[in-house]
């Protein structure tokens, strides 16, 4: 369960996250977050939120961010703020770690979803760019769909193919989020 100052790591994506607020400490109307992102960490599947802005703050470092498919960099005491529904990915693509923080309004159940893809990867469950199998995607993605989303191929089609999948999931033990992750 996050909690302030519960930190967790992706050994995949390169990325540390410290929670500074969450979800339970301000009534569900933000999550705020410190994220470093380790040198030369991963490029993240370009994706979006439906239901929630996002707001960062480079505190040291440089940030590669992918906004709408055009990339910029970000420097310290620059600001971001990215819109609900606009494709993006972020990522460090320097020699030097690089620290923002993060705030998602609201905060709806990011929390859980960013545990989750911590202990996905920690306990070996993804492949080297962090990315759970099919199967564990189809349950993420149907259960987490009001938070993330995947920028390509159309929603419709994934909700679909998702749909599909996921009852071959379950039926093979896959779960759309584990209590070991988020204790």
């Amino acid at each position: 369960m996050a909690h302030k100052g519960k930190e967790i790591r992706n050994p995949k994506t390169g990325q540390l996250i410290q929670f500074v607020q969450t979800r339970t400490d301000t009534n569900g109307q933000f999550l705020e977050l410190i994220s470093t992102y380790e040198a030369h960490s991963k490029e993240p599947v370009p994706h979006y939120h439906p239901h929630q802005d996002e707001y960062f703050e480079v505190l040291q470092g440089q940030l590669s961010v992918r906004l709408n498919g055009a990339l910029r960099t970000f420097r310290p005491g620059e600001r971001i703020h990215i819109a609900r529904n606009t494709p993006h990915s972020m990522w460090n693509s320097t020699d030097d770690p690089t620290v923002v923080t993060w705030k998602t309004v609201p905060a709806l159940d990011t929390e859980y979803l960013l545990e989750l893809n911590a202990g996905l990867a920690n306990a070996g469950k993804t492949n080297e760019e962090g990315i759970p199998g099919i199967l564990q995607i189809a349950l993420m993605m149907q259960h987490y769909n009001h938070v993330f989303r995947l920028a390509k191929p159309p929603f419709l089609v994934q909700k679909v193919v998702f749909a599909l999948l996921t009852p071959v999931a379950r039926l093979l033990g896959y779960k759309p989020y584990y209590r070991e992750y988020i204790d």
